[in-house]
């Protein structure tokens, strides 16, 4: 979805946003719950473990990557279950974690109940990028494509944190 301004191949150089440190837990893809039927395995062929929750009766999943974890070092991170370190995600277009397909955007929701979309402050790329290249993406059919999805989805709507660039309130 952000093709238009981010490269493949930038993004598979880098590959920053498919690696969590504990502190960056809660930007784990939150995933339908028919994913977890799908996808048992990951990039080795080890078991996935997931955890389960709901919003606005509406179950989902996360990889649960706890135990991935070999020290306390707040820095440390592991990678996500779905990339190989060789050759990329090793999911199929169509089964993208749709977190996944708009990174390093989120839908959020801000203290006052309202939704933005947002940027985050961390990924390399796209923060080298005007954020008006970002704000037309939005506005030429993104802005409304992720709204729609989280209205059937609402568990991808993401708490707003301090230091997301907002590009705008969604609420109509």
């Amino acid at each position: 979805m952000l093709s238009e301004v981010l490269s493949k191949e930038s993004c598979a150089k880098c590959r920053f946003c498919c690696s969590f440190r504990r502190s960056s837990l809660w930007e784990l893809p939150r995933l339908p719950s028919e994913f977890t039927e799908k996808y048992k395995t990951d990039a080795e062929g080890n078991e996935i473990r997931y955890l389960f929750g709901e919003c606005d009766g509406v179950r989902y999943a996360v990889t649960d990557l706890t135990e991935g974890y070999k020290s306390e070092d707040p820095e440390e991170e592991v990678r996500c279950p779905f990339l190989d370190p060789k050759n990329g995600c090793i999911l199929p277009a169509e089964d993208k974690p749709f977190d996944c397909s708009i990174w390093p955007l989120r839908y959020m929701r801000r203290e006052d109940g309202s939704l933005i979309t947002a940027l985050t402050p961390t990924c390399p790329e796209i923060n080298k990028l005007p954020p008006e290249r970002i704000a037309k993406l939005l506005d030429n059919g993104l802005r409304a494509r992720i709204a729609a999805y989280a209205q059937e989805h609402p568990y991808m709507i993401k708490p707003y944190k301090e230091g997301f660039t907002v590009f705008g309130n969604d609420d109509k």
